[in-house]
């Protein structure tokens, strides 16, 4: 049963901090910011944030970016979300759409070939 209860707080999750960013956020670089998934620990202490972003910078760099606004965006997750505890966020960036890109790219080229 907690494994279901998680899976549904993870997907709600997701949703609330993609609708914080959208609407709530000033930084235009927090706007281009696509959340991608949710891990959430057992005990709904810790949850991994997967994001990626259609902006130029690197990748450390919107870490870093994520990571400076995850109080702001945990404050406004506990404000939307009816949760004994707001887990602390980690915020990682979601590297499988490039991954799944480069794919499709080779594999146009070999049947181009």
């Amino acid at each position: 049963m907690g494994n279901i209860k998680n899976k549904r707080i993870a997907s709600e999750m997701s949703r609330v901090i993609s609708e914080i960013l959208m609407e709530e956020a000033r930084d235009a670089l927090l706007k281009t910011i696509t959340i991608t998934g949710c891990d959430v620990a057992p005990d709904l202490s810790y949850a991994k944030i997967y994001f990626t972003s259609l902006s130029e910078m690197d990748h450390k760099s919107l870490e870093k970016e994520m990571e400076e606004a995850s109080s702001f965006i945990r404050l406004e997750l506990a404000e939307k979300m009816d949760l004994r505890n707001t887990p602390k966020l980690k915020f990682i960036y979601d590297e499988s759409i490039a991954y799944g890109n480069k794919i499709e790219q080779i594999l146009k080229e070999i049947h181009e070939d």
